[in-house]
Order: structure tokens, then sequence, then C-alpha cells
């Protein structure tokens, strides 16, 4: 006989003791919190519509109402008319998996392209790369400029009639910077290419940001050339983990996203991205949540995590012996140590400071080129960045005085 329920949950508490502290705000990666009322929410509708199965939605009809509502929604904050169209998916790397995947399909159908590149920014996201490598597509990197921008000359030069698709991202995840989206558009219309703008991390905080009145470089549909965005609703949507909705600029383009087949013995079978059985909590958590804020919650959301990013930009300017990479365009920044001007090397390890931020029950994302410590700032960031600063500025103090070494971490694992 199995455990009982009582047992099972305590299990589960003993299990999460250790993970990271993110509804206190003490977590810069991977976890997005807007407040208990909001999680509320979503853990509701994840409860409710869990098992409910987004494989089929004529047997789930509400699945496709939430999704068609959240489709649209997103649709209106990337600046796209009508005519556009979209799916939700399972996150952004899905996302970005099935917008080089319909590029290519488009490119085999319209120019009968063999030997597929895609052109990026060695900024753009990791799963391009992850994208490139399961349809066998080439990944063509073209190095940042030296504000971590797209090069968009250097990007044009790399292309060749077998280009099935430009990348530009706002903002990119590494340094939080907009690529120079309009003119990579003009470049795409140019060569009659398909672009694609990973707007993954910023694709709700840039919208409200220019809502609530700020200047936003040009980023969205509203650019020629754009033709398709990613925005993931698991961030700062503040849904449920496995919210990611892609929209093409139209149907026909989408149309290449989808799968059908009737060559097996089991019926017609239709899917519009990679999973077949997708649980409907997640498309529930992000249709409830989005209703439940609506714009003045979304717009109050990003002006928290946009005041708690830029004090800590400040804070970071400011403090000897840290650099910051770039002033963030959204709310994603990065920085590292400073360089000794007699060695031109760092003058700490800043892996180091992440350890010691961690001992302290803080947690940062390590990266690079070039060594640097990066925050995904959120709006419970508000709330704690004063605190982090002091945090930040110890661990930096500790980490100087004893020349300690730390490991480069990971983005991301398989164990």
């Amino acid at each position: 006989m199995g455990a009982a329920a009582d047992e099972v949950f305590a299990s589960l508490d003993r299990a999460g003791l250790d993970d990271l502290r993110w509804k206190d705000g003490r977590a810069f990666s991977l976890a997005y919190y807007a407040g208990p009322e909001v999680q509320a929410v979503s853990d509701e509708a994840v409860r409710r519509f869990g098992s409910a199965n987004g494989l089929n939605a004529d047997a789930f009809p509400s699945l496709r109402t939430f999704q068609n509502d959240v489709v649209a929604t997103a649709r209106g904050w990337l600046g796209a008319d009508d005519s556009a169209a979209g799916f939700m998916t399972s996150g952004g790397t899905e996302s970005i998996i099935l917008a080089v995947k319909a590029a290519r399909e488009q490119a085999r159908a319209d120019r009968s392209v063999h030997s597929p590149n895609v052109v990026l920014p060695t900024s753009a996201h990791a799963a391009f790369e992850k994208a490139c490598h399961y349809f066998d597509v080439e990944s063509r990197r073209v190095t940042v400029r030296d504000d971590w921008r797209a090069d968009v000359r250097a990007m044009e030069e790399a292309i060749d009639d077998q280009t099935i698709l430009l990348v530009g991202s706002a903002p990119q995840y590494p340094q939080g910077v907009v690529d120079p989206i309009a003119e990579l558009g003009e470049v795409a219309v140019a060569h009659r290419l398909n672009f694609h703008v990973d707007a993954c991390m910023g694709g709700v905080t840039l919208a409200f940001m220019e809502r609530d009145g700020e200047v936003v470089p040009p980023w969205n549909f509203r650019v020629p050339g754009v033709t398709s965005m990613s925005v993931d609703l698991h961030k700062y949507g503040y849904s449920a983990k496995g919210a990611s909705v892609i929209v093409y600029r139209d149907k026909r383009r989408r149309s290449f996203q989808t799968f059908v087949t009737d060559n097996w013995l089991g019926g017609l079978y239709g899917s519009s991205g990679i999973l077949g059985t997708k649980s409907g909590g997640p498309i529930a958590s992000a249709w409830a949540v989005m209703r439940f804020l609506g714009d003045d919650g979304y717009r109050e959301l990003t002006r928290r995590a946009r005041r708690a990013a830029l004090a800590l930009a400040d804070a970071i300017e400011a403090m000897p012996g840290l650099e910051l990479r770039a002033r963030p365009d959204s709310t994603l920044l990065a920085f590292g140590a400073a360089l000794d001007p007699s060695t031109d090397t760092p003058l700490f390890d800043v892996a180091a400071v992440a350890d010691a931020l961690w001992v302290e029950g803080w947690y940062v994302d390590r990266q690079g080129p070039p060594p640097s410590l990066h925050c995904t700032v959120n709006a419970i960031h508000d709330r704690t960045v004063d605190e982090f600063v002091v945090a930040l500025r110890g661990a930096v103090e500790k980490v100087r005085a004893s020349s300690a070494t730390g490991a480069s971490g990971a983005y991301g694992t398989i164990d």
C-alpha cells in the first residue's frame, strides 16, 4: 500500500527546503513572482485544468478558447494586426525551435533550399543552436558590436541564397540590450527573408514600458520585415511554467509550423508544436493571470521590475571593482569585475562573488564570455534590491580580500 497523502506532502516540503527562495525575492533567475494573489490565481487555474489535454481541442474546447484569447492578447502586446496568427507553446525554447522549423519548411517550399542556414548574432539564445542541431540547419553566428548589439552590416554579409532566417532579440539575454530591430528588418525586406524577433524576455515588459511612456527602440511587428516573434508568459507574464506564445505575421507562415499525418493506423493526427499531449494547466494559468491582472496590473508590475533593474544598475556602476556590461534596455542586466589597468585582466574572480552570494541565500546566473554575473529582475525585486546591493557589496569585498576563485556554473544542466 502507498504512503498516506500527508506523508507524501511532508516529503515534498522537505525536498524543497534547499531550493531557491524565489518567493522571497532572492533569486535573480529561473523564477518570477508577482505576489501571493497572482500566484494563487495561477495555481488554481493549473489545479482545475492540469489534467485536460491540449492535444485535442475538440475534446477540450475550453483550451481552444483559452489559447485563442491568450494569443490575441499577446498579438496586441507585440504590435501585430488581425492578420497575424500564432499558437501557445511550452516555453521559449519550443517557440524558437518552431520558428526555425517553420522557416526551413517555408524555404523548402518556396525556394527549394537544400542547405539551410540561419544568420544570428552571438548573443541570440542558445535555443537557436538546439533548433539548428535538431533540424540540420547551419547556425551562422556573427560577432556583436562593442555595445553587445547585433552587427547589422556583418549579418547582412553572412547571408547567401541558402539563408532561411534572420534573428534579433528584444532584449537579448546575456547583456539585456535590444538589437537594432528596425535595421535588421530592412535587411530582411531587401533579401526577402523571414526575420524572427526573440522577445521571450521582453514581449511583456517592453510593451508596458511603452504604454507607461518610456522611449523604447523599435522592437516588434510595427517594424517592416519582422515575420515572427516569441514571448514567454511564464516569465514576465507571471503565469505557470510551460506557457509561451509564438506569433507569425500571417497564417501562411504559421502553417509551416504545424504537422499533420495519417500515415499510421490511428487516424488523422495533427499537432501545432513539438508536444503531443500537453497539460491544459499552463494554458489556463496564462489565460487566468492575464485576466486577473489586466493592463493596469501588468503596467504596475512592469514599473516595479523596471525601477528595481535601474536601481541595481545604478548601484553596480557606483560600486568599486564592478563593471556593468550595459545599461539595461528592459529588466535584464549583467556585470563583471573591472579590469586591472596594468594587466588588462579582471581584478578578481566574479564567479567567486556568486559563490559568496549563494552562501547568503542569493542566486544569480553565471555566464560568459566575458565572465559575468547576470540578474533577471522582476517585480518581487522591488522589495529586495536594496538588501541585495548590500549583500553584493559585501561579497565583492570578501572575494577581493581573499583572492577566492569560484566555479563557472551553467545556465542549464543535464543531470
